[in-house]
């Protein structure tokens, strides 16, 4: 754990990172990737990297991982530059397309990761098995990769980034390729990596898993940062009504409710009312229980991250686009 003057540094530190890439065939010209990116991830969150291609997330996780070199700013791992080394033993990541020499069997693919991270015999069996068990592939370790599905591959590129203990994981679009169950699989790994304490930092397009599992987010678009910041923010002033839901209503406090509400239907012997305002919600729960009805819940109806998250890309395009 790195300190500075005593306070405990981010897990994963950017300053002004700005990367340009030159393109053209005769009269070469620079485009810019990334612009000015400035972030901070702590230690043991779960970092969600949002944006649509282009966005400059897969390049941004190259330079952290000193793929690339930027044109301007810093970014530090674990208070050490993202040049250092030994700091590189301490990390893991998954690319986007991880590729892999697919004659090699699961198990001989961690085994070799292992042993370059100094892993020996037998401590390097037990942690592979138990690799392929934590992310679903138990009884696939001697079957060679090239036999492996994309969601497979998948699979055992996490198991790859684990092999180490990490105690900062990247992960470039995790969830790509994977099924509902293997997506279930990854979050439960996420989950469980939290609870260890470890940081997380991933990518994806799959906004529902991120919703589910980040404490934080980014959202990027043609290289720059639009948001950034705790979900429960993010979202707080995205609410956009209030679900009411009530049992034991009958025929006629059914027709008087209805008159209270903008929208209302009924599931059994529940009733879901829709309210648009704090003061229409007072309204018809005090009508409610001064019937008699019960009570079951008062909900807030909120756009999801998905609905943030095209408005701001949308928001953010050119007029003349």
């Amino acid at each position: 754990m790195s300190y500075i003057d005593g306070e405990m540094m981010p897990s994963i530190e950017i300053k002004g990172l700005t990367k340009d890439f030159l393109v053209g065939f005769w009269r070469k010209r620079p485009v810019r990737a990334l612009e000015n990116l400035d972030l901070a991830v702590e230690k043991g969150e779960v970092f969600g990297f949002l944006g649509p291609n282009g966005a400059g997330k897969t390049t941004t996780l190259k330079i952290l991982m000193n793929l690339l070199r930027p044109t301007a700013g810093s970014a530090w791992i674990l208070g050490e530059p993202v040049a250092s080394i030994p700091m590189h033993a301490r990390i893991g990541y998954l690319p986007e397309n991880p590729y892999f020499y697919d004659y090699l069997t699961a198990h001989e693919l961690l085994s070799y990761a292992g042993r370059l991270f100094g892993i020996i015999q037998p401590a390097l069996d037990r942690k592979v098995r138990d690799l392929l068990e934590r992310v679903g592939l138990g009884g696939s370790g001697k079957v060679q990769l090239r036999r492996f599905s994309k969601g497979m591959i998948q699979r055992i590129g996490i198991a790859q980034a684990l092999v180490n203990d990490p105690e900062v994981i990247f992960l470039d679009e995790p969830m790509s390729g994977l099924d509902p169950l293997g997506r279930r699989e990854v979050r439960q790994v996420v989950d469980s990596l939290k609870s260890q304490g470890v940081t997380v930092f991933f990518s994806s397009h799959i906004l529902p898993d991120v919703e589910a599992l980040c404490d934080r987010v980014a959202i990027m678009n043609r290289g720059r940062l639009l948001a950034a910041g705790a979900l429960h923010e993010i979202l707080k002033v995205r609410i956009e009504g209030h679900e009411i839901i009530l049992s034991g209503a009958g025929p006629q406090i059914i027709e008087e409710l209805s008159r209270m509400c903008s929208q209302m239907s009924a599931l059994g012997d529940r009733l879901y009312l829709r309210a648009g305002d704090s003061a229409q919600v007072a309204s018809i729960v005090g009508c409610a229980l001064s019937r008699g009805v019960q009570l079951i819940s008062v909900n807030p109806i909120r756009a999801s991250l998905e609905d943030y998250f095209f408005e701001e890309i949308t928001s953010a395009r050119p007029a003349d686009q």
